[in-house]
């Protein structure tokens, strides 16, 4: 990091994320963190975008609790989503935007695909349990992941073309 500007905008995005996934939290599978974290990683690059990660997945802790197996899959997962997202941002920007958009809600899928997926590997491995428990965690994840999905086609869909629009501005000022 160069800047105070910087740690600034890396410390504020961070307590907009903790703060957003807090007013969304009573509501199973509906979130916004997803397209929020994507647009940031999308303009401001993977580095910036993995310390936001990990500084969302601690400092989360002291709203939801600090369980090992959610700390564990969040700095594993948020920090791929920040390396995936920062990366197709180099990559992407000089695409069409609707083949941009169409590209960046397919990578939004397959990625809330691998949270619940991961967390289907993470917590039945930390806990220890049986073949079938596992199975029978991974098929009640299914209820979960429905409805992330289609919140992450819904909000990247809707959201990442106005949202680009603020963060492109903020990103060529850092």
């Amino acid at each position: 990091m160069k800047t105070a500007k910087e740690i600034a905008t890396i410390s504020v995005f961070t307590a907009l994320l903790i703060g957003a996934q807090f007013v969304l939290s009573g509501i199973s599978g509906v979130e916004i963190v997803t397209v929020l974290l994507l647009t940031f990683c999308y303009y401001f690059g993977a580095v910036r975008g993995v310390l936001v990660a990990s500084a969302f997945s601690l400092l989360r802790c002291f709203i939801f609790g600090f369980f090992p197996t959610v700390i564990i899959l969040y700095l594993i997962y948020y920090n791929l989503f920040a390396a995936v997202f920062g990366l197709l941002g180099l990559k992407l920007k000089r695409q069409s935007g609707l083949k941009q958009h169409t590209i960046l809600i397919f990578a939004a899928i397959i990625m809330t695909a691998l949270f619940t997926g991961l967390d289907d590997i993470i917590t039945p491995l930390y806990y220890g349990f049986t073949r079938s428990a596992a199975k029978a965690y991974a098929l009640a994840s299914l209820t979960a992941l429905v409805p992330q999905t289609v919140c992450a086609i819904v909000t990247v869909g809707a959201l990442f073309l106005p949202l680009s629009n603020i963060f492109s501005r903020f990103a060529e000022k850092l």
